[in-house]
């Protein structure tokens, strides 16, 4: 298994425990309090955090598998980014919001489109 691909299955699995636990893990390690969650920078429309780091999961998943597997791995991380955040509606001391769920799907469809443009110009 290469590199890319093991790199996508250990972050994979650290959002999953990111997204189950019944708090905020990072909060905790930075703030001390499992109630607050860091904020890389403001939101817009959107979750900014969530788009950030469904870009970065989906890119490193993208880059991973597109050659390979691409109906499944594009597949699996828009559902992935859906599942993740209406578990919030069952998971203690989380809360399901819109614009996590939208940042989840923006961040995921935002790398599809880079991975495009980017073979696009590579068969140029």
């Amino acid at each position: 298994m290469s590199k890319i691909k093991i790199l996508f299955q250990v972050l994979n699995v650290i959002f999953i425990i990111l997204y189950v636990y019944p708090g905020s893990i990072l909060g905790y390690f930075i703030y001390r309090d499992f109630g607050t969650q860091p904020q890389v920078t403001r939101d817009f429309l959107v979750s900014s955090n969530h788009v950030y780091a469904f870009l970065l999961l989906s890119l490193i998943g993208l880059i991973a598998y597109y050659k390979s597997s691409k109906e499944i791995i594009l597949n699996y991380l828009i559902l992935i980014s859906i599942i993740l955040e209406v578990l919030h509606l069952v998971i203690p001391n989380r809360s399901f919001q819109y614009s996590d769920l939208f940042g989840n799907i923006i961040g995921v469809l935002l790398s599809i489109l880079l991975i495009n443009i980017y073979n696009f110009w590579r068969k140029k």
